[in-house]
């Protein structure tokens, strides 16, 4: 375990306890000596996550695509900062670059990763941990969706193995390490 991506919120408008949650894991992120993954963003949840690693000395890789570049929505003091020119090659590089990730609270962006690393796991093409933080229930519905579509038999029961949650930053690192590499093999239980 070298680095951890963080999808997470990039809202600032959002309750003190998810700023509380993303600093937090930043600072527990860095101190285990693991460079941070990020989406680069400079408000939000993302820019908690990212100031509270780099304030102990951590290394964090923000990952952009151009168009955000142009609205001033970069972080300027990340210690790597990559361009890409999609949002797509954006997603694809934080997964590559990342041996874990860790989903905070966030809205329909940070949904939409951690469905898709999801997706990518239960394909065989990202192995690796995911971890959901469940900050004061924040995922609970989500969770709820996700046991309802095993119990419904869109996913085969093995799939709930894909993610685990944590409802504390200490508990979603120590689930970093916990959980094993996911078996590639179990790609052939994507079909129903």
């Amino acid at each position: 375990m070298q680095s951890v991506c963080v999808y997470c919120a990039s809202s600032t408008q959002i309750d003190e306890k998810y700023f509380r949650a993303a600093k937090e894991l930043g600072t527990l992120i860095a101190q285990r000596g693991l460079r941070l993954i990020t989406g680069a963003g400079n408000q939000g949840l993302m820019n908690a996550v990212e100031e509270a690693a780099l304030a102990v000395g951590g290394k964090v890789t923000g990952i952009i695509p151009t168009f955000m570049m142009d609205e001033g929505w970069h972080h300027t003091g990340l210690t790597d900062l990559i361009e890409t020119s999609t949002i797509h090659e954006r997603k694809q590089m934080m997964a590559d670059l990342s041996d874990g990730v860790i989903a905070l609270p966030g809205g329909c962006g940070t949904l939409e990763e951690l469905l898709e690393i999801i997706t990518w796991k239960q394909l065989g093409l990202y192995l690796n941990p995911i971890v959901i933080l469940n900050v004061d229930g924040y995922y609970d519905h989500l969770l709820a969706q996700l046991e309802q579509a095993i119990t419904e038999n869109f996913m085969r029961d093995i799939h709930g193995d894909i993610w685990r949650v944590a409802t504390t930053p200490e508990e979603a690192v120590e689930l970093l390490y916990a959980t094993p590499k996911w078996n590639g093999r179990m790609r052939g239980y994507a079909a129903i």
